[in-house]
């Protein structure tokens, strides 16, 4: 077996904390530790097991704590197991609990509850939309229990004993152990679940095992936390309360960030980075963030009928300005997309795509062309509905995106919906063309390239066994870059997207704010890390 223990040292400092909110040398606490974090939409759901939002994801990261958490430049770092020993053919984890482990009504935390929790997750009647993300991790069974045909007890995850958890795969993972961070994977109580049932997210009945507690959940207005007295690190949490403040309108939220209203205002309104930079030097901040923007087809048989043309779909495609809308319209610090993957995502290495070394002039030629060989026409135009989410962002892309399409003779009709109601169109297929970005739930590129899998997340219903095979062939391969590249080249080959940008996430953060993790492209942070200081 190979022992790894996660710390900075040796063995001595596994009671330690690895992150915590300590300040620099010469820097003083505030005397206020508050936090207003501004997030763009109603949180739906604070059941780690059932979310599928950013928004909702920073949250959660506060309430709950699985077996690893990140640190600042995402690297993995202890959570709730404090070392691991992975078998020599990389198949068995046997991870070592904290004892120190708490619940926030002051149960201990142990390899039980991840075992109920990690069944829970796959049990079709949890009806999680993220069960597939444990058949990612390749843990024995999760594909059968989630299609029903073992039961939850039959996934290869067992307790030891009370402090140790040992986790099966069907194959070597190299990326295992970055999955650990992920909302899917953490834990719940057991018994405030049976108890209240889909009540249990309430606040009054909520137990959680992280650095804070939830206070209150105002849908739509803002969530509220507070230090949890029992969490094993509590003594070197110093933010509390954090609130999340729901506001639908970026413009809004800057207004309110200037005013004072906010300490920490991401996804900055298009177009106004640069002027912010120049105003507020010290708080203006623009860091790579391993999201990628993108407008699905739909290509179920919900879909409409030109979309199952390759010609309609490249023309699309390639209509589409990126460089008008990274540095015309966003002017954040965004990359103009030609593949899925996140530019940053660490070992990706970028495939060649045709269309990005054409001119946009060539590309608009050749997607008028492509539309006349489809049958489309002054005669027979073609109309599209794109469909977003409320924000002002979307609203000003999607323009964008239909005047583009009027070019070469498309007429698109905008459709703007709340959150809510988009993805749920999205996960029904009651759409036709889709604003869309997905964010990685990892460091590694299977993290994006899997959403495309046939039973992959994958909205749109695209299906390719080419694409499907290289997938599971990089599952088990030594080296994916190759891979990899292939398979954005499938996915280049036969457009089930048009790729816009990769994200950069421009920020506003008040000056006095210690602790951000700007070099974790994963943009996963943790309020037990941060600390404001004294002016």
């Amino acid at each position: 077996m190979k022992r790894f223990l996660l710390t900075t040292a040796l063995a001595a400092s596994l009671a330690l904390p690895v992150h915590a909110a300590t300040p620099a040398e010469g820097e003083t606490l505030a005397e206020n530790q508050t936090l207003d974090f501004w997030i763009l939409d109603a949180v739906k759901t604070l059941d780690p097991h059932k979310n599928t939002d950013v928004d909702g994801a920073h949250v959660l990261r506060q309430l709950f704590e699985g077996l690893m958490n990140e640190d600042e430049a995402g690297a993995m770092v202890p959570g709730i197991a404090e070392s691991y020993e992975m078998s020599d053919d990389g198949l068995t984890y046997t991870f070592k609990l904290r004892d120190t482990a708490k619940w926030s009504n002051g149960d201990p935390v142990t390899a039980e509850d991840f075992v109920y929790s990690w069944q829970r997750a796959v049990n079709p009647e949890t009806a999680s939309e993220y069960a597939w993300f444990m058949e990612l991790m390749n843990i024995v069974n999760a594909t059968q229990v989630v299609a029903g045909e073992v039961p939850p007890e039959e996934l290869g995850v067992r307790a030891v004993d009370e402090h140790t958890l040992e986790v099966t795969l069907s194959t070597p993972t190299p990326y295992f152990i970055k999955t650990l961070s992920h909302g899917t994977t953490f834990p719940v109580h057991r018994a405030t679940v049976e108890e209240f049932g889909d009540n249990w997210t309430q606040p009054g009945n909520f137990v959680s095992n992280g650095a804070y507690v939830l206070d209150s959940h105002d849908l739509g207005v803002k969530v509220t936390l507070s230090k949890n007295e029992n969490y094993w690190n509590n003594a070197e949490t110093v933010m509390t309360p954090l609130n999340f403040i729901t506001i639908n309108d970026q413009n809004v939220a800057l207004t309110r960030y200037q005013a004072g209203e906010l300490d920490w205002f991401d996804r900055v309104p298009a177009g106004q980075f640069p002027n912010l930079q120049e105003q507020y030097p010290d708080q203006a901040v623009a860091i790579p963030q391993a999201c990628s923007y993108a407008y699905l087809f739909n290509m179920s048989d919900k879909g409409p009928e030109a979309l199952k043309d390759l010609k309609v779909r490249q023309a699309l495609a390639y209509a589409v300005d990126r460089d008008i809308i990274t540095d015309k319209i966003l002017q954040g610090g965004q990359k103009p997309a030609y593949f899925w993957t996140h530019w940053a995502i660490e070992g990706f290495e970028a495939p060649e795509i045709e269309m990005a070394g054409w001119t946009q002039p060539e590309r608009i030629e050749k997607a008028k062309a492509l539309l006349e060989e489809a049958g489309y026409g002054p005669d027979n135009p073609l109309s599209l509905t794109i469909q977003y989410n409320t924000s002002e962002d979307h609203k000003k892309l999607a323009v964008a995106v239909q005047q583009f399409w009027k070019a070469i003779g498309v007429n698109a009709t905008l459709a703007n919906y709340e959150w809510k109601v988009h993805t749920d169109r999205l996960q029904n297929q009651d759409f036709e063309v889709a604003r869309y970005a997905w964010c990685g739930d990892y460091n590694e590129a299977s993290t994006f390239l899997d959403y495309f899998r046939t039973d992959g997340y994958n909205n749109g219903k695209w299906s390719n066994a080419d694409y499907d095979a290289l997938l599971a062939e990089a599952k088990t391969a030594e080296n994916t870059t190759e891979l990899y590249k292939e398979a954005e080249q499938v996915l280049n080959a036969d457009m089930p997207f048009v790729p816009v940008y990769h994200y950069s996430n421009a920020m506003m953060v008040n000056a006095d704010l210690r602790g951000i993790p700007y070099d974790n492209v994963m943009y996963n942070w943790y309020a037990k890390d941060l600390y404001r200081v004294a002016e």
